[in-house]
C-alpha cells in the first residue's frame, strides 16, 4: 500500500488562549490564531517567547488557563493528549532504542485498531514515503541523525493525524541536512495535504518551508503572514530583526496624502506606504539586499563612507559610515571594487524601503 492525501487533516484554531504558570508567568497571552487544514504553519520567536507551549496546548501535553482551542469544529480545550487526534515529532527523536526502525514505525499504530497485515503494511508505506524502505530491520542506533528523524517522521506519518506537530525537528541536523531534510518536509507534507504546525526559532527554516509564519515575541503575537509579506512588509521593528537582517534608520514623514508618505532621510527622499503612520519621526526598515553602494555623488542618495568590505564568494559585504549611521549592505556584483575609506552613496532599491510602528 502507499499512504495517499489526508481526507482527515483539520484546521486548529485559538480563540483568546492564555497559559499561565504558577501565579504570574505568562507564557502565552491571549492569542487568537487560525491554521487552515491542509497547511504548513510555522510559529517562530526566539527561546522563551512561547511557541513551544502554543504548540504542547495544540497537542494537548499542556492546559490553557482561558481562552478555547478547536480542532476542526471540535472543542478540544479541556480534551487530554490522548483524545486529540495529533501526532508529535520531537527534537530528539524519541525513538526506542531497544526496538527495529520498523517497530518503532509499527508502535502507534499497534494501539489504533489495525490488525498485523495492515500494521506492516502501513509502516512499510511510511518508511517508502521518507526514503528509507530496506532500513526496517535496523536499530536507530545504526542511523545517522537525519536517518533517525525521518524514521521519527515516518512513525507520525503512518497514523495520519488531523495536525502533525513538529518541535524544533532539525536543531540536531548539521546544515546540509538541516536543508536536505526540511525539504522532504515539505515535500511529503504538500503531497499528503497535512495540517502542519512547526516550531522553530530558525528563521531561514521557516522562510523555506511555511505557508504562514505566527511570529512571535514575549508571549504574544508580533505578526502573521506569509513568508513574503514578512520578510518584506514586517510590522515593527522586532519582526524586521528577527525576520533576517534590516537596517532601522530614523527618519522624516514629511506629509501623508491618503496611503502615501513623503519620506526624508538626509539626502534621500521617496514615496512610501503610509501604513497608517502620520508627519514626524518614523523608522524605515531596509534589508541589505536592497541597499545600493555607488559612487559619491549619486543621486537622491546619502553620502558614506566604506568601513568594512568583505568578500564571501558569492556576495559582497559592506559596511558604510554615514551621518545617519552604519549601514550595512549585500551585493551580488562581486567584481566591484570597494576599499575601506573609500567615498561612497547609498540608496535603496525601489521595493527596499518599508515604514515601521514601533
Amino acid at each position: 500500500m502507499t499512504l495517499t492525501e489526508n481526507s482527515n487533516a483539520a484546521s486548529v484554531s485559538f480563540e483568546n488562549v492564555t497559559k499561565v504558570y504558577g501565579t504570574d508567568v505568562r507564557a502565552v497571552d491571549n492569542i487568537s490564531v487560525d491554521i487552515a487544514a491542509g497547511t504548513l504553519v510555522t510559529l517562530l520567536g526566539p527561546s522563551g517567547c512561547g511557541k513551544t507551549t502554543t504548540l504542547r496546548l495544540i497537542a494537548g501535553l499542556e492546559m490553557s488557563t482561558s481562552g478555547t482551542i478547536r480542532i476542526g469544529d471540535k472543542d478540544v480545550t479541556k480534551l487530554p493528549a490522548t483524545d486529540r487526534d495529533v501526532s508529535m515529532v520531537f527534537q530528539s527523536y524519541a525513538l526506542f532504542p531497544h526496538m527495529t526502525v520498523l517497530e518503532n514505525v509499527s508502535y502507534g499504530l499497534k494501539f489504533s485498531g489495525f490488525d498485523k497485515t495492515e500494521t506492516k503494511e502501513r509502516a512499510m508505506a511510511g518508511l517508502d514515503l521518507v526514503g528509507l524502505s530496506g532500513y526496517g530491520t535496523r536499530l536507530p542506533s545504526e542511523l545517522s541523525g537525519g536517518q533517525q528523524q525521518r524514521v521519527a517522521v515516518a512513525r507520525a506519518l503512518v497514523l495520519e493525524p488531523q495536525v502533525l506537530l513538529f518541535d524544533e525537528p532539525l536543531s540536531n541536523l548539521d546544515a546540509k541536512l538541516r536543508r536536505q531534510v526540511r525539504e522532504e518536509i515539505r515535500e511529503i507534507q504538500q503531497k499528503l495535504g497535512l495540517t502542519v504546525v512547526y516550531v522553530t526559532h530558525d528563521q531561514e527554516e521557516a522562510l523555506a518551508v511555511s505557508d504562514r509564519i505566527i511570529v512571535m515575541n514575549n508571549a504574544v503575537v508580533a505578526q502573521d503572514g506569509t513568508p513574503r509579506e514578512l520578510y518584506d512588509a514586517p510590522a515593527n521593528r522586532f519582526v524586521a530583526d528577527f525576520i533576517g537582517e534590516a537596517n532601522i534608520l530614523d527618519c522624516e514623514i514629511s506629509s501623508v496624502t491618503g496611503d502615501r508618505a513623503k519620506v526624508q532621510l538626509g539626502d534621500y527622499g521617496a514615496e512610501l506606504p503610509s501604513r497608517g503612520l502620520a508627519s514626524g519621526k518614523a523608522l524605515l526598515a531596509v534589508r541589505p539586499n536592497r541597499v545600493i553602494v555607488g559612487k559619491s555623488g549619486m543621486e537622491n542618495a546619502i553620502p558614506g563612507e566604506i568601513a568594512r568590505f568583505t568578500y564571501v564568494g558569492n556576495h559582497l559585504e559592506l559596511t558604510v559610515d554615514t551621518d545617519h549611521g552604519q549601514i550595512f549592505a549585500t551585493s551580488t556584483d562581486v567584481d566591484a571594487e570597494f576599499q575601506p575609506g573609500d567615498a561612497v552613496a547609498v540608496t535603496f532599491a525601489s521595493k527596499g524601503p518599508v515604514l515601521l510602528g514601533e
